[in-house]
């Protein structure tokens, strides 16, 4: 559906982007991940078409993207964009319109989301007079009315209750079921493992990952096993040294004990099963470890993003 090619964008002395090339498959719900500042905001922005790249291009359905093609596009931005001192419901009869949406049509379905979502209480009050949650419903509602092909989230949970958060995750498997592309922007490594289909991930301007989630999981799973026991972590972590890389050593509460343990190449699972045996620990429990989306962001762009200060929001 969409395809990102070698695209790069300069800033004053700062470079956003740094030949990013990325394919979102039509119909997938696809992750942009990445710390503070990698450049995810201005790449979202260059797929609007709000800003320019410097160089490489925006493939939409195959060819050359157009402004025609915005108007296929619903976005929701990070740093919300309603007008606090408008009324809830006129403002969104406004943006609806700018979509080429008639009244008519407009207030039909403006409607309809407003029962759902029930906010439709909150019609004639001004955005000011909502709650961030509210404020951030009826956004949602503007981003999906005109029934986007395209369909950009940028942090959609950000505020969210959980009940709420699970509501906005239920619309967009239903708006991909209808057929929508989703291109989906946070920081929520859970939300990234159970929704999305394919993710890039971003840092310091680089595209520096890209696949399915579950391809990615499994090799970066590769040769990485988990011992449950009960005793010393530390002294099981002493005698698995040699055998390869502990990702993991932590005491548990009554006196149990995990150890996670990426295997060395060269070393078959009976000879590290055999050298755990003779460890002063009780084996418990062994198996294969698959990593979370959260344990790969971490290993990928961890460092980098404790020096930007955090991993939470751009």
């Amino acid at each position: 559906m969409i395809e990102v090619h070698q695209v790069s964008k300069q800033f004053a002395n700062h470079t956003a982007l740094d030949g990013v090339s990325m394919v979102v498959p039509q119909g997938s719900i696809f992750g942009l991940l990445g710390p503070n500042g990698a450049g995810k905001t201005t790449l979202i922005r260059i797929i609007n078409r709000i800003t320019t790249p410097d160089s490489g291009w925006i493939h939409f359905e195959g060819r050359p993207m157009t402004p025609e093609d915005v108007q296929r596009i619903g976005y929701l931005p990070e740093e919300r964009g309603l007008y606090k001192k408008m009324k809830v419901g006129e403002q969104a009869l406004y943006f609806a319109q700018l979509r080429g949406m008639s009244h008519a049509e407009a207030l039909s379905r403006l409607k309809a989301w407003f029962i759902k979502f029930g906010i439709q209480n909150w019609w004639d009050k001004k955005v000011e007079e909502l709650s961030k949650g509210m404020a951030q419903k009826v956004q949602f509602i503007i981003a999906v009315l005109h029934e986007p092909e395209v369909l950009i989230l940028d942090e959609p949970f950000s505020g969210f209750d959980p009940v709420n958060t699970q509501l906005i995750k239920s619309e967009i498997f239903a708006l991909k079921e209808k057929g929508s592309t989703i291109l989906l922007s946070t920081h929520n490594m859970a939300s990234v493992e159970e929704m999305c289909d394919q993710i890039a991930l971003i840092n310091k301007s680089k595209c520096v990952l890209t696949g399915a989630v579950d391809e990615l999981r499994r090799s970066y799973g590769a040769r990485m096993y988990q011992f449950d026991i009960r005793g010393n972590a530390y002294a099981l972590a002493s005698e698995l040294a040699d055998f390869g890389i502990i990702e993991e050593a932590q005491q548990l509460e009554g006196g149990k004990a995990r150890l996670v343990l990426r295997l060395h190449p060269q070393v078959s699972v009976p000879a590290l099963l055999a050298k755990a045996y003779e460890a002063p620990v009780e084996i418990a429990g062994f198996y294969e470890k698959m990593p979370s989306m959260n344990d790969i962001f971490m290993r990928e762009v961890g460092a980098d993003a404790s020096v930007k200060g955090g991993l939470y929001g751009e």
